[in-house]
């Protein structure tokens, strides 16, 4: 086998708020493994400022791991345990040198017979470009939604109101996500607040590695918390469980390309569902070529909930896409 990788800068449509900032653009890299005239592709789907693995020598380790590339893949997990981003590109186009086409998990989704119900996603800014946002999400048949908070909550929370007042829980399911902007005094108010609405959940409402305060929050919360961030960096499985033992959240968010690709994933899955602890699968601002290989993997995982990946919609200078929204649904299409 040979492999070869790309620095690829996707391109922002419109600046994307988040409580961490504004993001003008995401870069990443795709990884290429050929053999006898086979090709397999793959996204090393780096994210800059929140990834484990952001550091100085990351390009250093892509280069390795083509010098390595045939190597057991039980070596090359070991030495990219550290390289998360790496190691879920690797698997993806393993995977795909494996089916062909842009095929990752064959399935009734890649058949196109089925489909992944999605959450709508709602990225933050002024509040008339916020409810424009849900507005178009409402209008294209979405039922679970998502909003980013936690940058003006006065703001956020005027806009959840609205909502509510609109429709009742069982109309439409409202999913925050707080990226750790709140202090743990701020969110035990806010924790409330969301109750008082029928929040379904909220995501990370306080920085990450906190976890005496996490323990708290999650024991006395009226509002489910699931755990996002929190997750990232967590190699080793025994921590992983202990992680859960202690916090016990309510669910856990899965960003393959940040916490060790599908079979990181597939190992928070299992100690969870141990704990009785929920689940949903994101993606995490990768490229079409990431985000088919997520969406034909949760697939698999047969979760009923809306997962909470994207369309690909949000840059200028993405890949060609085989996934297509229709509604809230998101279908394979070749």
């Amino acid at each position: 086998m040979e492999a070869k990788y790309l620095q690829y800068l996707l391109q922002f449509k419109r600046p994307s708020g988040t409580s961490r900032g504004v993001l003008l653009d995401k870069e990443t890299f795709i990884l290429t493994i050929s053999e006898e005239g086979r090709k397999g592709v793959g996204e090393c789907a780096i994210f800059r400022g929140l990834s484990f693995d952001d550091r100085p020598d990351y390009e250093e380790k892509l280069q390795w791991l083509c010098k390595n590339i045939n190597q057991d893949s039980v070596f090359l997990k070991e030495e990219l345990k550290e390289f998360p981003s790496i190691w879920f590109g690797y698997e993806q186009a393993i995977q795909n040198l494996k089916y062909g086409d842009s095929l990752y998990f064959p399935s009734e989704f890649t058949e196109e017979k089925s489909a992944i119900t999605i959450n709508g996603l709602i990225w933050m800014g002024d509040a008339a470009y916020m409810e424009e946002q849900i507005q178009e999400k409402l209008d294209k048949g979405f039922h679970c939604i998502k909003l980013k908070i936690g940058v003006d909550w006065k703001s956020e929370h005027v806009i959840l109101q609205k909502l509510r007042e609109k429709f009742s829980k069982d109309q439409l399911e409202l999913r925050v996500d707080a990226n750790g902007g709140f202090s743990k005094e701020e969110a035990l108010l806010v924790l409330q607040q969301l109750a008082d609405l029928h929040i379904h959940s909220i995501e990370q409402p306080i920085k990450a590695g906190n976890w005496d305060d996490m323990v708290e929050l999650c024991s006395k919360t009226p509002t489910p918390i699931a755990l996002d961030e929190e997750l990232i960096g967590i190699i080793d499985p025994v921590k992983k469980k202990q992680l859960l033992e202690k916090i016990q959240p309510q669910y856990i968010i899965l960003k393959p390309a940040l916490v060790g690709g599908f079979s990181g994933s597939d190992e928070w899955i299992s100690l969870a569902e141990n704990q009785n602890i929920g689940w949903w699968i994101t993606s995490a601002l990768e490229s079409n070529i990431g985000l088919n290989a997520i969406a034909q993997y949760t697939f698999t995982k047969k979760n009923p909930m809306p997962q909470g990946l994207g369309t690909g919609a949000l840059f200028v200078n993405n890949f060609e896409s085989d996934l297509e929204l229709r509604n809230e649904l998101l279908w394979f299409k070749k």
